[in-house]
Parts: C-alpha cells; structure tokens; sequence
C-alpha cells in the first residue's frame, strides 16, 4: 500500500487521528492572511488525485471563508410571515465562494480544483489548486494543456469547477435530473 493511501485513511477522521498536530495547524491557521500561497499541499494524497504535479506552473493557495448561518437583513416593513424567514437560501456553497475570492487574487492563473482542509467554529479553510496556462511547462504537457483553451477562461466565476457544479446539481444525470439541465435558471424560464 502506497504512503498516499495511509494519508488519505488519517483524513477520514482528522480530529481524532491528527490529534495535536491537529490543533497546532488551527492555531497556526487562524494567525495567517484570509488568502495565502503555500509552497507544500497539506493534503498531497487529495492534491494529487484533483490532478496537482509538483512542477512549475502549478502552484496552491490557501483560503478562509467565514462559517455562519448566513442571515438576511432584518424586515423592511410588514408584518408577513415570509418577513419573518431570516435565514437565506444560497446556491453556492463554502467551497465555491472560497475558490471565487482566491482567483481574485491570482488573475493570470486558472482554478483546476480544491479541497477542504480545516474548520472551526468560525472560519473553514481550503486549499485551491491554480494553473498559469502561459507556462511553457503546461503548454507542453498534453494533460493539462486544455486548461488553457479559449473555452475555459474564468472557470471558476462562471461555476464550471467541480464545486460549483455539485452545488448546481449537475453531479446527477438521467433520471431525476430533469430541471437541472442544462442549468436550473433555464429549467424555469421555460415555457411549458
């Protein structure tokens, strides 16, 4: 069995199997920037099958987003009970708003995927794969050359990560799936 399959057993369970190397990277986490490039993965085993190489033109970013119930404002006027809803019904997960505010920060690289790392109480944290498709080490390399064709600029603001499309239910297909293709805006606005 390779070292990457016993990596991958320790993170079934972090909390109890990392245990105090556990707390020391969530105290370490939580004194750094919001958004922070890393030379090494945390996770290699799951960097490594989201299809990161440790060669030039790749590179990982670590990204905090805030953990909450996201609230909506508090009610305008009225006393209706769908005022009274004060939790609001997102379509993007945690992951997805990390991956978008980390791409801020890197606008000549492409996202190729990401992973969850930690979380606490108040902040979760994970670690985005980036890809400079002008690199001639990526030009060169026929699997990963596709990230730099025309049709996937800006993937990630347009939900095409892996990601987004789990939290645009495109994981599903055939059977059940009927309204979220080609995407659940569409689905609606048809005329039936």
């Amino acid at each position: 069995m390779g070292y990457q399959k016993y990596i991958r057993n320790l993170w079934k369970q972090p909390k109890q199997n990392l245990g105090e190397l556990w707390r020391q990277r969530l105290m370490q986490f939580r004194g750094e920037k919001g958004t922070i490039r890393i030379e090494h993965a945390t996770r290699i085993d799951r960097a490594h099958s989201l299809g990161f190489r440790a060669k030039p033109g790749f590179l990982i970013v670590r990204q905090r987003v805030p953990r909450s119930k996201r609230m909506r404002p508090g009610p305008l006027g009225g006393r209706r009970p769908k005022h009274s809803r004060r939790r609001m019904v997102v379509s993007k997960n945690y992951q997805q708003i990390a991956e978008g505010r980390a791409a801020y920060h890197y606008p000549n690289c492409e996202v190729l995927g990401s992973y969850w790392v930690a979380e606490d109480g108040k902040y979760a944290w994970y670690e985005i794969i980036f890809v400079d498709p002008e690199h001639p080490a990526i030009q060169a390399d026929p699997r990963i050359r596709w990230i730099a064709e025309k049709q996937h600029t800006r993937r990630v603001y347009r939900g095409l990560t892996s990601a987004a499309r789990k939290s645009r239910g495109l994981r599903r297909k055939g059977m059940g799936a009927e309204k979220v293709r080609p995407s659940s805006r569409s689905h609606h606005r048809k005329v039936h």
